[in-house]
């Protein structure tokens, strides 16, 4: 996908983009290649790729969710800040909060947000479970993209968001994994309320959106520790 397709396929799922944008995207792109031969960041490593892969991929979460209502974002198991960072450069006015497990990936995170001269932008190092036991309902919307089994990641991310507000998991192909999820959404507060299956431009490879919303405050005792999770599944 090269810029001008980019700017097109944007346009058809109502984003405009400016110069501005494209400019920090192009800065995200040399700073993700050039972390990349350092630490492992992506194996998606050629423009065109990146830029529909990644860039692209992480806007279409607007398919189901107007960002122009959120006020607090968080990212969990953000990695090279996918979705975080793309989000964060095309709606600035939001409150962004990375989450990652890792040091190195944190610190190409606070690289990125230095050089793009991004605010209201936090990358934490921290392990997902442990923030959500500290971050209790402090979210208007909780991302994550491809970072765990969907069960896993409601017991995770429903703690950090706030009574009625959302969830976005970002998903290639989901049917198993949502059939095993029903129990933990149930037990979580957590209910389906959209559901958006595409294809990207170019490659055609699925894609899910799931948007949950927080019904009620979830039990204190989750989430649970990851041992817990092995031996008493939800």
């Amino acid at each position: 996908m090269n810029t001008q397709m980019f700017n097109q396929e944007l346009q058809k799922i109502g984003i405009e983009v400016t110069d501005d944008q494209l400019n920090k995207l192009e800065l995200y792109y040399k700073l993700l290649i050039e972390w990349n031969s350092k630490i492992n960041l992506t194996r998606i490593i050629s423009k065109e790729d990146v830029y529909l892969k990644h860039f692209y991929d992480c806007l279409t979460l607007v398919k189901i969710m107007d960002l122009t209502k959120i006020n607090t974002f968080c990212d969990i198991g953000t990695g090279a800040g996918f979705p975080g960072i793309v989000i964060k450069i095309f709606f600035p006015h939001l409150h962004v909060t990375l989450v990652d497990s890792l040091m190195k990936r944190v610190n190409f995170l606070n690289d990125v947000i230095e050089k793009l001269h991004l605010e209201k932008i936090t990358a934490i190092h921290f392990r997902i479970e442990d923030f959500a036991h500290s971050h209790r309902e402090k979210f208007d919307l909780v991302t994550a993209r491809a970072v765990a089994p969907l069960n896993i990641l409601l017991e995770y991310s429903m703690p950090l968001v706030q009574k009625d507000k959302y969830f976005l998991a970002m998903k290639a192909n989901i049917d198993e994994e949502l059939q095993n999820s029903l129990n933990a959404s149930k037990i979580l507060k957590a209910k389906l309320i959209k559901r958006e299956e595409f294809y990207l431009p170019v490659d055609e490879s699925k894609r899910n959106l799931l948007l949950y919303q927080k019904v009620d405050k979830t039990n204190k005792k989750y989430p649970r520790k990851p041992n817990e999770i092995k031996e008493r599944p939800l």
